[in-house]
């Protein structure tokens, strides 16, 4: 056994590798839950793993390797750059360990897909971020399609425009090296809201841009400093649902502001205005045929929830923020940027069911899930 084990752990028990800023998030929600242990944490900066593991009750700082061994580990929440993502979830994975990461699900689809393979293989499960959808906005406007409020979808769009992520963001190189851009920055959280909306996607066309190939960093110690652009910079797609609808998703660092709903659903029976899916609440707004437009009562979905909720689902059983829709969405997602390059439609491998909806769950319920 692994020296400071404290015996073997259930899939409860939780591994945390990464602690930047997004684990605090995550530590919010699970230390206020019922039912799951923080049982060990890891950082590359051995400073930051004691320093959370002082602050956190029966928990221990490890190192990586130590951490993925530690019999007392049930579950690793992988926290790592998204670079790190497919090596710390297969070392996981080898070690019969259940793995929830954030998003990305890997950097590349080989990656990606490697994941979901080796755990397979090995028996054990994958879930990933984000979890947003699985609040009362994007999971109330389900619960209207379901219930045929709109009546037969057929079409959604979903928009995102930034002037730049260098106007705030001290050290924004990231966002404009391979890996980065708006797609795969904000393009999961709406990708996977049109797939938990309308379902799967068979086929996807994309367009793309990039509006300049250098951006000035405008806030910070490097405020001023230039810094070269590797990636398109605005992407428009259009996603082919298997149930027959049809979305455009809109992602781009090269506008200013838009007003433009965040997601908007139609039907043959009404539309649905979905609220800003990087957030887990929000109104929804319907307008029925011959109606007008009217704000629905949250009516499935976690109530009052904050990242991490998705890992309590995970480990509580239900695991809607699957594995299997977190590589579905970095397909579509990859597919558009393969599509915009070469001009061609392009047909997917992958597929994902889609998961059942979240009934009402206030916070008193879903903390002891």
């Amino acid at each position: 056994m692994t020296p400071g084990s404290v015996g073997p752990g259930t899939a409860t028990d939780i591994g945390i590798v990464g602690l930047g800023v997004i684990s605090r998030q995550y530590l919010d929600t699970l230390l206020g839950a019922e039912g799951v242990r923080i049982a060990a944490v890891a950082d590359l900066d051995a400073s930051r793993a004691q320093a959370a593991a002082e602050s956190i009750p029966g928990c221990r700082a490890l190192g990586t390797d130590e951490l993925l061994a530690d019999p007392g580990v049930g579950t690793v929440l992988n926290l790592t750059i998204p670079a790190a993502h497919a090596e710390v979830a297969l070392a996981a994975i080898a070690h019969g360990k259940d793995v929830f990461g954030e998003k990305p699900l890997a950097a590349t689809l080989a990656d990606a897909t490697r994941v979901m393979d080796a755990a397979a293989a090995a028996g054990v499960r994958v879930g990933g971020a984000p979890d947003t959808v699985l609040g009362t906005g994007v999971q109330t406007a389900r619960a209207a399609i379901d219930d045929g409020r709109i009546g037969r979808p057929v079409s959604a769009s979903a928009m995102w425009i930034s002037a730049g992520h260098e106007s705030w963001h001290p050290h924004p190189d990231f966002y404009y090296r391979e890996g980065g851009g708006p797609l795969l920055d904000m393009g999961p959280y709406y990708v996977t809201s049109l797939v938990q909306l309308l379902g799967p996607v068979e086929a996807v066309s994309g367009a793309a841009s990039r509006s300049r190939d250098v951006r000035v960093i405008g806030a910070g110690p490097r405020a001023g400093e230039s810094i070269g652009v590797d990636v398109d910079t605005h992407l428009t797609g259009i996603l082919h649902h298997a149930s027959g609808a049809i979305s455009t998703v809109t992602m781009s660092f090269d506008g200013v502001r838009s007003t433009a709903a965040p997601i908007e659903v139609h039907g043959v029976d009404g539309s649905l205005i979905v609220p800003d899916p990087n957030m887990f609440a929000g109104d929804v707004q319907l307008h029925p045929r011959g109606g007008s437009w009217q704000t629905l009562e949250p009516s499935a979905g976690y109530a009052d929830a904050g990242r991490g909720i998705g890992l309590l689902d995970f480990v509580a059983g239900p695991g809607r923020a699957s594995g299997a829709i977190a590589l579905h969405v970095l397909e579509i997602m990859t597919a558009l940027s393969d599509s915009a390059a070469s001009g061609v439609r392009v047909p997917l491998r992958s597929t994902a069911e889609r998961p059942s909806l979240v009934p009402l769950t206030p916070a008193s319920e879903w903390r002891s899930l």
